[in-house]
């Protein structure tokens, strides 16, 4: 199996709705978001997938939170935005994009602080 990872980040507000604390009121992040993708074989010229290639997709969904009230933007107009949802939200959104029969996101973690991070995946 062939893991390969890249790294990228993005700053955003946002505020959680119904936390008692200071969470609750509006505050920001420079969120960093790592992206793992697996595969169990390498196509022709020896890659698994092109990093610049991992590295577009992952940078085009965040350039849609990037410096944005993450609260006003969908899903997240209606689910909180937390890290562990936005996790998720960027492994679909990322999966949709780059999954194939050989490639497959294997995990998202996003980083809210240098010491707090949620990750999602379903293996």
């Amino acid at each position: 199996m062939y893991r390969l990872l890249i790294e990228d980040s993005f700053a955003a507000a946002h505020q959680l709705r119904g936390y008692m604390g200071k969470c609750e009121r509006l505050h920001g992040h420079n969120w960093k978001v790592q992206a793992e993708v697996k595969a169990n074989e390498l196509n022709d010229i020896g890659l698994a997938i092109d990093f610049k290639d991992l590295k577009t997709c992952l940078k085009s969904l965040l350039d849609q939170v990037e410096h944005h009230f993450l609260n006003e933007i969908p899903p997240f107009d209606k689910v909180n935005p937390s890290s562990e949802n936005m996790a998720k939200w960027l492994y679909y959104q990322m999966g949709n994009k780059i999954n194939s029969d050989r490639v497959k996101v294997s995990r998202i973690v996003v980083w809210e602080s240098d010491t707090a991070a949620a990750v999602y995946s379903e293996d």
